[in-house]
């Protein structure tokens, strides 16, 4: 999974660190159980903003173990990018797994952004990102969702809402806010327990 395809001049291939949303089905997500009550759960801890991603472990029994919530750039289609701002993060909030044989321990991934609630390249970057990520981190790859003002979008399950989207983190905090590229978010004490 850590491998990328190369061109001819030796390159590795952008285009082959990015996934499509029928390529992502069929890796064998594991299904969140309750998708509202997640997303919700995530939104409510982080307040994501347009260009704010959330990425959260969960303890087999569903339990949220650590979360981390930081700015990207806009505009990046390369998985690679993506994967390793995730792994930062990830190594910032909880140790690896990798002595275990087998991952115990499920990353999820919300990313709010702008634009269609459907996937775009953007996501596929996230998507790649994110199983690449979980495989250098000892963890499950576990669901992408998407959050716009439209709602949120779990990709590859077709399962959907209206709320929160993108815009609730305004009307809680009574404004704007902005955060520093790539900078985690301080984690409410909860998701900080290690």
């Amino acid at each position: 999974m850590g491998f990328v395809a190369a061109t001819s001049t030796g390159i590795p291939s952008r285009a082959a660190r990015n996934l499509e949303a029928a390529e992502w089905a069929d890796v064998g997500i594991p299904l969140l159980a309750n998708p509202r009550d997640v997303i919700k759960d995530l939104h409510t801890r982080h307040l994501p903003s347009p260009s704010t991603a959330v990425v959260a472990v969960y303890d087999p029994d569903g339990r949220v173990r650590a979360s981390a919530s930081f700015s990207g750039r806009v505009g990046v289609f390369d998985g690679w990018e993506r994967r390793n701002a995730l792994l930062s993060h990830l190594r910032r909030v909880i140790p690896h797994d990798l002595r275990l044989r087998h991952p115990v321990r499920t990353a999820v991934l919300m990313v709010c952004r702008d634009g269609v609630p459907a996937w775009t390249p953007e996501d596929g970057a996230w998507m790649w990102g994110l199983r690449d990520a979980c495989t250098l981190h000892g963890l499950r790859c576990g669901s992408y969702v998407s959050l716009t003002g439209d709602g949120w979008n779990v990709i590859g399950e077709n399962r959907a809402g209206r709320t929160p989207n993108s815009a609730s983190w305004s009307r809680q905090t009574g404004g704007s806010r902005s955060l520093p590229e790539e900078t985690p978010k301080p984690l409410p004490k909860a998701a900080a327990a290690r």
